[in-house]
C-alpha cells in the first residue's frame, strides 16, 4: 500500500461518500408511520460552490486497491450537513463506500440517523445498512437490525421498529409506551407504499395485536388514498355506533372521505365530506343520511317524531343534513365565506354528532368582511338553527320562530387624526329580518301569573343605525382624569307585520294598559351628552400596593323616542343582564333596537390590588340613578326587556364584584346584584377554584331570583362542582356535575379518567344529561385512545370533551 495525498481524487472519494450516507438517511426514513406520511427525510440540496470541511487523523490513497480512506475521528461538514464516523472508505473499482464505526450523520434539517456499518454503490441503486437508528426532527424514533435497496426503486428493512415516545433518560433500556415492530418493512418507492410483514403492535412492553401485512403510503405522500382509524360511540338512543371513514386523495387540491357507521339501534348512518383548496382559500361540502330503523326511540327528545295528527309514529324514517363551509381572501383585507346547514330535524346534526355541526345553536351564515387598523366592515345574511333537545312538536319549537336576517351590516371607523385634541369614532350598523311565524306568549287576563312576551313578529322589519361619538381626557395636577363626551345617534326603521302580530301586539298592549300600536316605519334620533370622572389613589404599604379608582358618570340625553317599546320591535336587544360589568356602560342594552334615554348617573369604584407573596385582590361597586327624564329600562317592550333589571327604578340596585387570585392556584370571585333598599339578594354568582397538583376543583353556584315577567314564576338555584386529580404520574381522574336545587335534578354529571404522555392520549367517559320536566335520562359513553403520528380511535373529540 502506498500513501499520497491527490487532491481531486480525495474529493471525489468524499464527495461520493456524503451522497451514499445522505441516501443512508432516506433509507432509514422508510419505516412507516402516520407522521411520516407528512414527511420526507432526505438530505437537502447543498448551493453549487459550497465548500467541504473534513478532519480526520489520517487520510491514505492506495493506488493498488483504488481505495481512498479516511481514518480516526472522522468529521465532514457538507452545506450544513453532518457526518461522524471511525472510518471511511471508498472503492473506486466496485463503486461501493463503506463507513463504519459510530456513524453517525445529523442532516441539515436536525434529523439525526445512526449506524454502525453502512455499504452502498455511488449510484444509489443498491446498497446495505447494519444496525440503523434514526431520530427525525419531529422526536419520531426508527430502528431496524439491517436494510437493503435494490433497483434504486424497492427498499426492504429487516427486524425494524418504530416508535414516537421518546426515550426514558433513566431507563434508556425501557420499553416504551407504544411501538410497532415488524419482520420486514417494504418501501416501494415507484408505487409509493409501505408494506409490513409480520407485525406487531406493543403497548408498554406487551404484544396487543399482531398483524400479517397492511400496507399505509410511503413517507414521501402527504396523502393517500385508504381506509382511516375507524371510531367507536355509544348513545343510549343510538346504541353503539361502530364508524369506518374511507379517503379518497383524488387531487393535490381536492379530496372526499367517506364514512358508514352501524348503530345497534338506529341502523346505518352514510356521511361523505368533499373538501376542496384554492391558493386564496378552501370550502368542504358534507352530506349525511339515515333510515331509522326505529324512529319512535327518539320521542321526547326534540326530533321530529310525530306525523300531523300529533300522535307518535313517525311514517317517514329517513333523516339527513347537507352543510358546507368556505372561506376565502379577496386580498390582504377582505375575505368572504360562508357556513350554511340544511336539516330534515332541528336537532339531526347534534343527535348524530355530525362534526362541525353538532352544536346547540348553529349559525348559518354568508358574510364579507374587511379590515384594516381603523376600519372595520362586516356584512352577513344568518339564520340561526336551534337544535334543541326538548319534549315539543315542529309547531312549538324555537327554531322554527327563528328569523332569516337578510342581512346585517356593521361597519366602524376611527379617523386617523385627532378632532379637537380628542378621539372621533363612528359607528353603522343595519339589519334587515323576516320571520315567518310569530313567536309570541301572550297572557291571559284572567291568570296573573301569565306573561307578555312577543319576543319576534311574523312578517318583515328593517332598520338603519348610525352613530357618531367624541371623547377626550383631562388629567388634572392632582390626578383628577376627566373624559366630556359627545355622541349623536340616527334611526329609520320600516316594518311590515302580519295580522296575527299586529292582534299579537295590540293585545299585549291591552293587557299592559298601553295605547301604542305597531309602526309601519320610524325615524328616531338620540343625543347624549356626558362626563366621567376617575381619581385613580395608590396606595403603597410595607408589603403591597393598592389602587382606588372612584368613579363617576353623568349622561344627558333627551327621553326615548317610542319609549316602551310596543311600536317597535325588538330583535337584537332581548339578552340583558345589570350587573358590574355593565355598570360604567353608556348605553347598557345589549343591541341598536333599544337605546337608554335620559339623564342617567352611574357611581361607584373600582378596586385593584397586588401583594408581595404573589396574592392579587379586585372588585367594582356601585349603583346607577335615573336623574331625569322617562327611564327606558321601567318602559315595557314587546319582551319585557328592562322589567326586574335592577335598572327599572329611579335609583338601582346595587352591583357589586369581588375577586382573588393566589399563587399557591386558589382563586375564587363573588358577583351579584342587591335590593337598593333592604339589601336582598337578587341575583348572585359565586366562583371557587382551586388547581395546584395533584389536585384540582372548581364551584360555582348561580342564584337569579324569580322573573315572572319573564315566565320563570319560581327562584333559579343551580350549583356546579368539578374535580381533577392526578393518581399518578400520567394518569388523571376527573368528574363534573350540575344541580338544579329548585328543581331538585341532576341536571347532568359525568366521571372520567385519562392517560397521558408525550406520544400517547386515552380518555374514557361517562355521561349523564336529565330533563328538568320529563326527568328523561340521556346516556353517553365516549372513549379515544391516540397515538402521536398514528391517529386516534374511538370517539370524536367533541363527545369526548363533554366532560371538563
Amino acid at each position: 500500500m502506498r500513501e499520497a495525498v491527490l487532491r481531486s481524487h480525495r474529493q471525489a472519494g468524499l464527495a461520493r461518500l456524503y451522497g451514499a450516507t445522505a441516501l443512508a438517511c432516506l433509507f432509514a426514513c422508510a419505516v412507516p408511520t402516520a407522521s411520516a406520511l407528512a414527511q420526507q427525510i432526505t438530505a437537502k440540496s447543498v448551493p453549487s460552490g459550497t465548500q467541504m470541511l473534513l478532519a480526520a487523523d489520517t487520510l491514505v490513497y492506495d493506488n493498488d486497491k483504488h481505495t481512498v480512506t479516511a481514518v480516526g475521528g472522522v468529521q465532514i461538514d457538507y452545506g450544513g450537513n453532518k457526518l461522524v464516523a471511525q472510518r471511511v472508505v471508498y472503492n473506486r473499482d466496485t463503486k461501493r463506500l463503506v463507513a463504519s464505526g459510530a456513524v453517525e450523520l445529523i442532516n441539515s434539517d436536525g434529523t439525526k440517523v445512526n449506524s454502525d456499518h453502512i455499504d452502498i454503490t455511488d449510484d444509489f441503486a443498491d446498497g446495505f445498512l447494519n444496525a440503523l437508528r434514526v431520530e427525525t426532527v419531529d422526536k419520531a424514533y426508527f430502528a431496524a437490525e439491517s436494510a437493503e435497496r435494490m433497483g434504486g426503486v424497492l427498499t426492504t428493512f429487516h427486524n425494524g421498529v418504530y416508535t414516537a415516545c421518546e426515550p426514558c433518560e433513566d431507563k434508556p433500556d425501557k420499553a416504551p409506551t407504544w411501538r410497532v415492530k415488524a419482520r420486514k418493512i417494504i418501501w416501494n418507492g415507484e408505487k409509493k407504499t409501505v408494506r409490513f410483514e409480520n407485525s406487531n403492535f406493543e403497548f408498554f412492553g406487551f404484544p396487543l395485536a399482531y398483524l400479517p401485512a397492511f400496507e399505509i403510503a410511503d413517507p414521501t405522500v402527504k396523502r393517500k388514498s385508504g381506509f382511516l382509524i375507524p371510531g367507536i360511540v355509544y348513545n343510549n338512543h343510538l346504541g353503539v355506533g361502530i364508524k369506518v371513514p374511507y379517503y379518497f386523495a383524488l387531487s393535490p387540491t381536492y379530496d372526499l372521505t367517506v364514512t358508514g357507521s352501524g348503530y345497534t339501534k338506529q341502523g346505518f348512518l352514510g356521511e361523505a365530506e368533499w373538501r376542496q383548496r384554492f391558493n386564496n382559500g378552501q370550502y368542504t361540502l358534507k352530506i349525511a343520511g339515515i333510515n331509522q330503523q326505529d324512529p319512535n326511540a327518539f320521542i321526547g327528545t326534540g326530533n321530529r317524531y310525530t306525523v300531523d295528527s300529533g300522535e307518535p309514529g313517525d311514517p317517514n324514517k329517513f333523516r339527513g343534513m347537507m352543510g358546507t363551509k368556505g372561506q376565502f381572501a379577496i386580498n390582504e383585507r377582505w375575505d368572504f365565506g360562508w357556513d350554511v346547514l340544511l336539516q330534515t330535524d332541528k336537532n339531526f346534526s347534534r343527535t348524530y354528532n355530525i362534526e362541525g355541526y353538532n352544536d346547540l345553536v348553529h349559525q348559518s351564515s354568508i358574510y364579507l368582511t374587511g379590515l384594516s387598523d381603523r376600519n372595520y366592515f362586516d356584512v352577513r345574511a344568518m339564520r340561526f338553527e336551534v337544535q334543541e333537545d326538548t319534549l315539543s312538536s315542529d309547531l312549538t319549537a324555537r327554531s322554527a320562530k327563528q328569523p332569516w336576517v337578510l342581512p346585517s351590516l356593521d361597519y366602524a371607523y376611527i379617523p386617523d387624526t385627532s378632532v379637537a385634541g380628542g378621539q372621533l369614532s363612528f359607528n353603522v350598523n343595519t339589519r334587515v329580518i323576516s320571520r315567518n311565524r310569530l313567536d309570541a306568549v301572550l297572557a291571559n287576563p284572567g291568570d296573573p301569573n301569565s306573561i307578555n312576551n312577543v319576543r319576534g313578529i311574523e312578517g318583515e322589519s328593517s332598520r338603519l343605525t348610525a352613530e357618531a361619538e367624541w371623547k377626550r381626557t383631562f388629567t388634572t395636577d392632582g390626578g383628577l382624569q376627566l373624559t366630556p363626551l359627545l355622541a349623536f345617534r340616527g334611526d329609520a326603521g320600516y316594518v311590515n307585520a302580519n295580522s296575527a302580530s299586529l292582534a299579537a301586539v295590540n293585545q299585549m298592549g291591552a293587557n299592559l294598559g298601553e295605547d301604542d300600536d305597531m309602526r309601519s316605519s320610524l325615524a328616531r334620533y338620540m343625543a347624549t351628552l356626558g362626563l366621567e370622572a376617575r381619581w385613580p389613589l395608590l396606595f403603597s404599604m410595607a408589603n403591597s400596593s393598592h389602587v382606588l379608582e372612584p368613579t363617576a358618570q353623568v349622561f344627558v340625553r333627551p327621553n326615548e323616542q317610542y319609549v316602551g317599546g310596543l311600536a317597535v320591535p325588538n330583535e337584537d336587544a332581548q339578552s340583558f343582564v345589570f350587573d358590574a360589568t355593565t355598570l360604567f356602560e353608556r348605553d347598557k342594552f345589549s343591541g341598536y333596537d333599544r337605546i337608554e334615554g335620559g339623564t342617567r348617573a352611574n357611581v361607584g369604584f373600582r378596586y385593584s390590588g397586588a401583594y408581595d407573596n404573589g396574592w392579587a385582590t379586585n372588585a367594582i361597586f356601585g349603583q346607577s340613578y335615573q336623574l331625569a327624564g322617562e327611564n327606558s329600562f321601567a318602559a315595557p317592550d314587546l319582551v319585557n326587556v328592562g322589567a326586574e333589571s335592577g335598572l327599572d327604578k329611579q335609583t338601582s340596585d346595587y352591583v357589586g364584584l369581588v375577586g382573588f387570585n393566589s399563587p399557591s392556584g386558589f382563586s375564587g370571585s363573588l358577583s351579584g346584584r342587591f335590593d337598593e333598599q333592604t339589601f336582598e339578594v337578587r341575583r348572585a354568582e359565586v366562583k371557587a377554584a382551586y388547581s395546584s397538583l395533584p389536585i384540582s376543583l372548581s364551584a360555582k353556584y348561580a342564584f337569579i331570583e324569580a322573573q315572572p315577567l319573564y315566565g320563570f314564576t319560581t327562584d333559579r338555584h343551580e350549583l356546579t362542582l368539578g374535580a381533577s386529580t392526578h393518581l399518578a404520574q400520567n394518569w388523571r381522574l376527573f368528574g363534573t356535575g350540575t344541580y338544579d336545587i329548585e328543581t331538585n335534578v341532576l341536571v347532568k354529571d359525568g366521571v372520567g379518567f385519562a392517560y397521558n404522555d408525550s406520544c400517547f392520549t386515552y380518555i374514557m367517559t361517562y355521561s349523564q344529561t336529565r330533563d328538568t320536566v320529563t326527568k328523561e335520562v340521556s346516556q353517553n359513553i365516549g372513549f379515544n385512545l391516540s397515538f402521536r403520528t398514528l391517529g386516534d380511535f374511538g370517539s370524536s373529540t367533541s363527545a369526548v370533551d363533554t366532560i371538563q
